[in-house]
């Protein structure tokens, strides 16, 4: 097995972190985790108006509250 050195594996490192393609990876996974958290807080956001619906309360009550 050939195995790396210390200055090997930090010099790899530091080539990889300047690496464009390794900023595209990044970029992109960013993006994508940022959708999905999107998706979940619309999911709840759901789940909670049904709940409210459900006991009853409607738009027209929270904007009369909000006048209030």
């Amino acid at each position: 097995m050939n195995y790396l050195t210390d200055e090997q594996v930090e010099q790899e490192i530091e080539r990889l972190r300047n690496s464009p393609y390794v900023a595209l990876a990044r970029k992109e996974q960013y993006v994508r985790c940022q959708r999905r958290q999107a998706l979940y807080s619309l999911r709840h956001l759901e789940k909670k108006g049904k709940s409210l619906a459900a006991s009853g309360i409607t738009m027209d009550m929270l904007d009369a509250t909000m006048e209030d």
